[in-house]
């Protein structure tokens, strides 16, 4: 296919050269082992199999089947109109080599999981996209991929957690809302003032900083821990801040872990959004995203048309329905749920009650992903006060103890590569969530769990072993089994579907008022344990928190 092309262009790297130019004679060409033969992609200097150097670029049959697949319905990106298909399909030499792409030259609605695909090419500049087509001579195949299993996390490191040398002790929250049109730093001072005051401490009191992402584009940040030290000048003696981090609340067990080590008595955390505002003013015209080649992770998605995370998971929720059954329904009491109990949140977003036919009618996003699925874009702040156990005392309020972290990498982080099953990164952090604790999912009275979309939730439901995998739609019940009063309440505040995408921190702080008893109407009876989840996808992490005293 040598044609123009509305499509996002790849940036070849040293790496991935090879690969975007090989489609100019027909052939796709991928990473393969000399001496294992195991295939890998996208390109990497190492096998992933055995770690041999032995890397060249091979040519393959060009075969494949689609392991997930997404029916995208939403305009992300000038010059792409939807609807068009990203799947990801599974290389016949080699079950763990995987691909995200298009599938073309076939009706949306006839794709399907196992169905059998052959590549095309379309040039776009000077590189060449791999695409696929139903490929007519060979039916359908198996379901491709390992089903789920639960990771065997590593043992403990030290007989002593660190987790016992520190208490959470203060939280605070900024305005949370559409277009606030705020300067984000401010939200971020107000929401760590408040932290502060809710510590019964000072600023002065305050001798280290944590945060998520740091500086970051597309209303993501603040500035990080310079724009708010240059606001707040609290002098602090450890920092820290990056995105690289065991999900959005890495940057919280990192000041336990600077805590646990004796270099600060109380850090403050802090995580800022101002998403709303930012894609009000670009819509404008006054703000104006950067432009070029796709560099980074987005080299292997924007050529695809695949903008966003909806995209990526979508692919992953519907291989689980393909593999264990279920339907949209199962995730819409997810969303019913959520927003039922975000009426009871005055600080929610959204609180008007939204029934299953609201959810169903609601326009699609990108399959199986209608509008309900997705999170709320908002501008806000969160922060949390991480203190030394031994201070705990002191505290005007009831301190919130820290019983295990979650933190470890057991599958690749990828969101093609490894997990197919469930949302890629909950698995490993919550197996080893549970090897920190002699605490089981039957004992955890309240669970806020991640969801920028409605199958994170039910992905984290399965990871952290509240029921089985593919349970999940037994499990909630029509929403009976995750309501206030049911077995295990789900995101009391209204989650991020409904209160907004305050970006996980809003689950911990949220965990952080039940322990304490100060839901208000939303409160959990004699709340005592709690778990946190947090990462939408790569990587991720968990916390499980409980009541002092």
């Amino acid at each position: 296919m040598d044609q123009p092309t509305a499509r996002p262009v790849p940036q070849p790297t040293l790496a991935s050269a090879d690969f975007w130019a090989a489609g100019g004679d027909g052939e796709l060409r991928i990473a393969r082992c000399a001496d294992c033969s195991a295939y890998t992609h996208p390109p990497l200097p190492r096998c992933r199999s055995c770690r041999s150097p032995a890397m060249t670029m091979t040519p393959v049959g060009g075969g494949a089947t689609v392991a997930g697949f997404t029916v995208n319905h939403q305009q992300w990106l000038p010059g792409f109109p939807p609807p068009y298909v990203i799947a990801i399909v599974v290389l016949d030499e080699d079950e763990g080599a995987r691909l995200t792409t298009n599938i073309v030259n076939c009706e949306p609605g006839d794709v399907h999981v196992g169905m059998r695909v052959r590549v095309l090419f379309e040039k776009a500049g000077e590189v060449h996209v791999p695409l696929f087509e139903p490929d007519p001579d060979r039916p359908g195949g198996p379901v491709p991929g390992p089903p789920a299993r639960r990771p065997v996390p590593r043992p403990m490191a030290a007989p002593r957690k660190f987790e016992d040398r520190v208490a959470l002790t203060g939280v605070g929250q900024s305005a949370v809302g559409r277009r606030l049109m705020v300067d984000p730093l401010a939200l971020t001072a107000d929401a760590c003032m408040n932290a502060i005051e809710d510590a019964g401490l000072t600023p002065d009191d305050i001798d280290g900083l944590a945060t998520y992402p740091g500086p970051a584009p597309g209303g993501m940040s603040e500035g990080g821990v310079m724009a708010l030290e240059e606001a707040l000048r609290l002098r602090p003696t450890w920092v820290n801040g990056g995105s690289e981090t065991p999900g959005q609340i890495g940057s919280i067990t990192s000041a336990m872990l600077a805590v646990a080590a004796g270099l600060c008595r109380h850090v403050l955390c802090f995580r800022t959004v101002w998403e709303s505002s930012h894609m009000a003013l670009v819509r404008s015209g006054r703000w104006h995203l950067p432009e070029g080649p796709a560099t980074g992770m987005m080299e292997w998605r924007l050529p695809f048309g695949a903008a966003s995370a909806a995209n990526w998971i979508a692919c992953q929720a519907s291989h689980y329905f393909h593999r264990y059954g279920g339907d949209r329904k199962m995730l819409g009491w997810i969303a019913v749920n959520t927003r039922r109990n975000a009426a009871l949140n005055p600080d929610a977003v959204y609180r008007d009650p939204l029934t299953m036919d609201d959810y169903l009618a609601a326009r699609m996003v990108s399959t199986p992903f209608g509008l309900y699925d997705c999170d709320v874009p908002v501008d806000g702040a969160v922060a949390v006060v991480v203190s030394a156990a031994e201070t705990a005392a002191d505290r005007p309020k009831p301190s919130v103890l820290v019983e295990a972290v979650g933190t470890q990498i057991t599958e690749r982080l990828s969101w093609d590569q490894d997990t197919l099953t469930h949302l890629p990164q909950s698995l490993g952090p919550s197996a080893h969530l549970w090897s920190r604790t002699s605490l089981r999912p039957r004992d955890v009275d309240v669970a806020e769990l991640y969801d920028g979309f409605s199958f994170n939730a039910l992905s984290w439901l399965e990871a952290l072993g509240f029921c089985e995998f593919g349970g999940a739609r037994d499990f909630i019940d029509e929403g009976r089994g995750i309501a206030l009063d049911g077995r295990l309440p789900l995101n009391t505040h209204g989650g991020q579907l409904s209160a907004g995408r305050t970006h996980g921190y809003g689950f911990v702080r949220e965990a952080m008022l039940q322990l304490r008893g100060e839901a208000g109407a939303r409160q959990v009876p004699d709340a005592r344990v709690a778990v946190v989840s947090a990462g939408g996808g790569v990587p991720s992490g968990a916390l499980l928190l409980r009541a002092d005293g």
